[in-house]
């Protein structure tokens, strides 16, 4: 006879100065045939992950449209995960186009992404956009989650002064905003992540656990062991191997941070090109981007937050990419006058950018949840403001999508969208699939056709 007992997805375990909340367990679905039919389903995630200063467009977008397409050099590395993967093109963001105010264009291509609205040139006290979609959506559904929202970013940067042409330096910095003149900053340090996460929000507390780790370098995970002992008393076998496995991936992860901040104190480090905060200082991009990815990873995973963003780097970052032998500053390759050296410096970076999305991509279709992945159960944005760097045109802009947003997207798919469709549609569509449906958007013109067949 099965010991397993239905236990509440609300569980957390928790310790002096840490919670930490479980990933969807089969012991969670409901146990009578009579409750409502998604109850028992595992959520619908939002993530948006956003790169500066366009792309290549010849090595971006696929010849043929529809399911035999193949991908091109710079999305190569999403191979493994092309059947979970739409391309999208012929996208447009009106609003991130001058339509009268002159230069500033970067700083417009990030304040447009998530708001699909037409920003106020200032860059003093009168900034003002629009709401972004994922703090809508997390207004809709972030009470049922520990933190409505999260946001991340490889780039620190200020909100106030003059960063392009005239634009507050909130625009270029932020891709999520709270409301029209709020920008919802990001946290950069990966550290800093981890224990506003897993923190049991009794700031003395989580200050003593965090002080007693590092001095002993033990885990987390020490400090629930109690709990974590009496759960898996109550859980079937599955499902303490998905426990195991969570919790493998949650040290994994502080062994990773510890290593970065070992590093950092170290006399002889080399501070990559283009990495002027810390923590960036600490630790290549790579390394960064994967952190925070992680990161975005278990919060999913434990379902402490359904909506998060991720800035690779701000708006206009002119950063090197020395990784993939690019010396030269991102921004300045991105004017590249058609000149086949930059083009190709351009497309390197493009490529590295997306195996990185890569990573992340197939690290959430790692993780099994319910009768699929983790993957399946989520909506990821990936893309630009801008769509060729030397244009500065915000038109057919180079938007991914990956995951089946619960069963209600059909992927493995690039789908050729009308000139000037607003990406706010899809905006619309992606709101409705996680829950929270509106009847319109930024500029929307109604719901994105062909998402599903």
């Amino acid at each position: 006879m099965s010991t397993q007992h239905r236990i509440s997805r609300r569980t957390v375990l928790r310790g002096l100065g840490a919670s930490l909340a479980l990933p969807f367990l089969e012991s969670m679905a409901p146990v009578a045939a009579a409750a409502a039919e998604s109850a028992g389903a595992p959520p619908v995630r939002l993530a948006f992950c956003f790169v500066p200063n366009g792309v290549n467009l010849k090595n971006w977008v696929p010849e043929a449209a529809g399911s035999n397409y193949k991908l091109p050099w710079s999305l190569q590395p999403l191979g493994a995960v092309k059947d979970d993967l739409l391309v999208l093109t012929g996208l447009t963001h009106d609003k991130g186009r001058a339509n009268g105010d002159g230069a500033g264009d970067h700083a417009r291509s990030a304040s447009v992404f998530l708001t699909g609205a037409q920003p106020v040139k200032t860059h003093g006290s009168g900034i003002r956009v629009g709401m972004s979609i994922d703090q809508l959506a997390a207004r809709k559904i972030g009470d049922q989650t520990k933190f409505a929202s999260l946001e991340l970013g490889c780039d620190g940067g200020r909100n106030s002064g003059n960063c392009d042409s005239g634009y507050s330096c909130a625009y270029s910095n932020n891709i999520s905003w709270t409301s029209e003149a709020t920008p919802n900053s990001k946290e950069v340090d990966p550290r800093r992540a981890f224990d506003r996460l897993f923190g049991n929000g009794k700031h003395r507390e989580e200050a003593e656990n965090k002080a007693r780790r590092l001095s002993r370098r033990i885990s987390i995970l020490d400090f629930v062991l109690e709990d974590a002992r009496r759960l898996n008393s109550r859980l079937g076998s599955h499902d303490r191997g998905k426990v195991d496995e969570y919790f493998s991936g949650v040290r994994d992860l502080e062994k990773r941070l510890s290593r970065v901040r070992s590093a950092s104190s170290a006399t002889d480090i080399v501070v990559p090109d283009g990495l002027p905060d810390a923590p960036g200082r600490r630790m290549g991009f790579k390394q960064h981007v994967n952190l925070m990815t992680d990161l975005m990873v278990l919060a999913f995973q434990a379902d402490v937050t359904r909506v998060s963003s991720l800035m690779f780097a701000r708006a206009g970052s002119n950063r090197s990419y020395r990784e993939v032998s690019v010396p030269d500053g991102h921004h300045g390759l991105s004017h590249h006058q058609g000149r086949e050296s930059n083009l190709e410096k351009i497309r390197r970076i493009d490529r590295f950018h997306v195996e990185q999305f890569a990573y992340f991509v197939e690290k959430l279709k790692s993780v099994r949840e319910g009768d699929g992945t983790l993957l399946d159960n989520c909506m990821v944005l990936y893309g630009s403001g801008i769509s060729d760097g030397n244009r500065h045109n915000n038109e057919n802009l180079p938007l991914l999508m990956a995951g089946r947003g619960g069963g209600s997207v059909d992927t493995g798919r690039h789908i050729v969208y009308e000139h000037e469709t607003p990406v706010c549609n899809l905006f619309v569509s992606m709101l409705e699939r996680a829950g929270a449906s509106v009847d319109s958007f930024g500029d929307s013109t109604g719901a994105l056709r062909y998402l599903s067949t």
